[in-house]
């Protein structure tokens, strides 16, 4: 028999009032009964980082949490990145300038991650750069350009440099 409770959630500023099973994940939450679907879901056990979103600013992977844990925090998907902006963020931009994406699976998680980093480290190196990346898989760029997209945002291109 499952048993539904009330849960709101705040995500992308926006409160979302549904019921929930308490062992129901927010990635799932989020994709199916919100309707967000730039929350990919990968591995289903934390390791690639496709299902990342910020919860109170900081990356966490939706697929290990429970929905009813993410209750009175403010969540934020990759669609809250442009959410009534009429362009791409910087970083987005970026992303589009170096080619960071190929499949996209990865990308949304790439993008809160770098989101992330940049809001409490605006001018990171590329050896902190990796390093906050290290938790998210891509199997498709080899990381290069997603990495030299976020140097240029963080105003150390190698462009910029020459």
């Amino acid at each position: 028999m499952s048993t539904k409770m009330p849960v709101n959630l705040t995500i992308n500023g926006e409160t979302f009032n549904v019921e929930v099973e308490p062992r129901w994940l927010l990635s799932d939450v989020i994709r199916h009964q919100v309707g967000l679907i730039g929350t990919h879901v990968g591995c289903e056990q934390g390791v690639c980082g496709a299902c990342t979103v910020l919860i109170d600013g900081k990356p966490e992977r939706s697929c290990l949490i429970f929905a009813v844990q993410a209750q009175g925090h403010q969540i934020t998907t990759v669609e809250g990145l442009t959410q009534n902006k009429p362009d791409l963020t910087p970083l987005q931009q970026a992303f589009q300038n170096h080619h960071a994406l190929q499949c996209g699976y990865c990308t949304p998680g790439m993008l809160l991650t770098a989101t992330a980093l940049l809001e409490t480290e605006p001018h990171p190196n590329e050896h902190r750069i990796r390093e906050a990346l290290s938790g998210n898989v891509c199997r498709c760029t080899g990381y290069q350009f997603i990495v030299d997209a976020i140097l240029e945002v963080a105003g150390d291109s190698k462009e910029a440099s020459r």
